[in-house]
C-alpha cells in the first residue's frame, strides 16, 4: 500500500525510492498526520534544508535566500534582477487562452529566468517541460495571480499573506519520520478494517447502478461485489483500461494519451570523503541549458539523520523525465557510467559508490500539458451521469504528495456525503 511511496532500510542506508520528503504545511496533510498519532515522531529537516543550488556554469551556485543574497547571485544577470523588480509594476490582465509556463514567466520576467529558475524547478517538480506545462492546469496560482493583481510577485506574496492569517506558516518546513515517508501509508493501511484492503488486484469492470457491480481478479481468481459508492484514485493508466458499464466501453480510454515520462531514481552511498562538496542544502537542480544527464541531486543525507552510516552520505539523483527520458531506461551500471562526470563536476564525487541502489519509473509523474483539459472532461461527465463515482488522484488533483493527500481528503468528504 502507498504505491510508489516506499522505503527500504538496507547496509544502514535509508532509501526512499520514490517521493523524498514531505512538505508540512497543507492543512489536510496536518490533519492525517495528527490523526495517526504520527505528530511525535515527525523529523524536520535541519536550517540546511532551506539552502537550495541551481547549477550555472558547470558549478551548483546557492539560490538566493533574502533581499542582500539576491543582488549578489552570480546565478541571475544584472538585466533579469532589475526586471524582476520591475514586474511588481505590472497591471492585472485577463487572459482568454492558456499557455504555457515558460511564456508566461518569459512575458513577465525574461528568457534567463526560464533557463535557470523556471525549467530547473519543472525538472524537480514534474520531470517535465515547461514549454509544453500549462500554466492554467499545473500552476494555477500563478494564472490566478495575473488575472487578479497583473504582478505574479505580487499575487503570491498576497497568498502568503492569506496564509498567514489564517494561521499556516508563511515557508511550509520540510518533514519525514524516522522510518522514512512508508511510515505514512503504513500506518494508514494499519488503521483500515481487517480485509479491507486487497493488494494486487485487477479492477476489470465496473458496472454503474444503485448498487454499482464490479469485478475484479486477485492473485488469478475472479470476484465480484457490490458497492454503494465507487472512488477511482488510480493513475491514468488504469482508468484509460477500465471496463465500464454492460457494454465494456472504456470511457476513459483517453487518459492512455497522457504524458508520464520515465524516471530513474539513482540513491548512491560514498565515504565522505569521496565527495568534495559540503553538501550543505537540500540538493541541486540542473537547467536543460547546462546540458547535463542528471536532472537533480538530493543531498539525502544531510536533510535527515540515520539516512547513511557514520563516515558516509547518500545521495538521490534524478534522470529521465521529459528531458532525456531514454537515460531513465537504462541498466543500472550504463545509468552509473552516464551520470559519472556530472557528479565530478558538480559536487567532486570521485571513486565507486559503496552502495547502489536503483529505483525505475516507467510512467512517473503525469505531465499537465497545454490542452490537458481533454483528458479531464471525460472524468467531469462520468461523475455527473453517476452519483456515487468519485474520481481523483494525481490525474486530476496535483502530483505531489500533500496534493494526493489532499485530493483523498476530498474523496472522502464527496463520498461520505453521498453515503450520508
Amino acid at each position: 500500500p502507498g504505491g510508489s511511496v516506499r522505503t527500504i532500510r538496507e547496509n544502514g542506508y535509508l532509501v526512499e525510492a520514490g517521493p523524498n520528503s514531505l512538505q508540512y504545511g497543507a492543512s489536510e496533510l496536518k490533519t492525517v498526520v495528527k490523526e495517526l498519532d504520527l505528530e511525535p515522531s515527525l523529523l524536520t529537516a535541519g536550517p540546511a534544508g532551506k539552502k537550495r543550488f541551481i547549477a550555472r556554469g558547470g558549478r551548483f551556485v546557492p539560490v538566493p535566500a533574502g533581499p542582500g543574497a539576491f543582488f549578489r547571485t552570480p546565478l541571475f544577470s544584472f538585466d533579469t534582477k532589475v526586471r524582476i523588480l520591475a514586474e511588481l509594476l505590472k497591471r492585472p490582465r485577463i487572459r482568454t487562452t492558456d499557455l504555457s509556463l515558460a511564456e508566461l514567466i518569459r512575458s513577465h520576467f525574461n528568457q534567463e529566468l526560464v533557463d535557470y529558475a523556471v525549467n530547473p524547478l519543472i525538472a524537480g517538480i514534474y520531470a517535465g517541460d515547461p514549454e509544453k506545462l500549462s500554466t492554467k492546469h499545473a500552476f494555477p496560482s500563478l494564472w490566478q495571480a495575473e488575472r487578479s493583481h497583473g504582478s505574479l510577485l505580487r499575487g503570491l506574496m498576497t497568498l502568503a499573506k492569506e496564509k498567514k492569517a489564517r494561521g499556516e506558516s508563511g515557508v511550509s518546513p520540510i518533514v519525514s519520520f524516522p522510518g522514512g515517508l512508508q511510515t505514512l501509508t503504513d500506518t494508514l493501511a494499519a488503521r483500515l478494517p481487517t480485509g479491507a484492503l486487497q493488494l494486487n488486484a485487477t479492477v476489470e469492470t465496473l458496472i454503474p447502478g444503485r448498487p454499482y457491480r464490479m469485478v475484479w481478479k486477485c492473485d488469478g481468481q475472479s470476484a465480484s461485489g457490490e458497492f454503494d459508492a465507487v472512488v477511482l484514485a488510480v493513475p491514468a493508466t488504469g482508468l484509460a483500461q477500465l471496463r465500464f458499464g454492460t457494454l465494456a466501453e472504456r470511457p476513459f480510454a483517453l487518459l492512455d494519451s497522457v504524458t508520464q515520462p520515465p524516471v530513474s531514481s539513482l540513491f548512491l552511498g560514498y565515504r565522505r570523503d569521496q565527495v568534495a562538496h559540503p553538501l550543505d542544502g537540500f540538493g541541486g537542480l540542473v537547467p536543460a541549458v547546462e546540458r547535463r544527464e542528471v536532472l537533480g541531486i538530493l543531498f539525502s543525507s544531510t536533510l535527515f539523520p540515520g539516512r547513511a552510516p557514520d563516515g558516509h552520505v547518500g545521495l538521490t539523483i534524478f534522470s529521465g523525465g521529459v528531458r532525456q527520458p531514454d537515460n531513465a531506461r537504462l541498466s543500472t551500471p550504463a545509468l552509473l557510467q552516464r551520470i559519472a562526470p556530472d557528479l565530478a563536476g558538480l559536487i567532486g564525487v570521485t571513486g565507486e559508490p559503496t552502495f547502489i541502489r536503483h529505483s525505475f519509473w516507467p510512467q512517473a509523474i503525469p505531465q499537465y500539458n497545454l490542452g490537458y483539459e481533454r483528458f479531464l472532461e471525460p472524468l467531469v461527465r462520468s461523475e455527473q451521469e453517476h452519483p456515487g463515482l468519485f474520481i481523483g488522484g494525481n490525474v486530476r488533483d496535483g502530483v505531489s504528495l500533500p496534493d494526493c493527500v489532499k485530493s483523498g481528503t476530498e474523496l472522502a468528504r464527496k463520498a461520505g456525503e453521498f453515503l450520508r
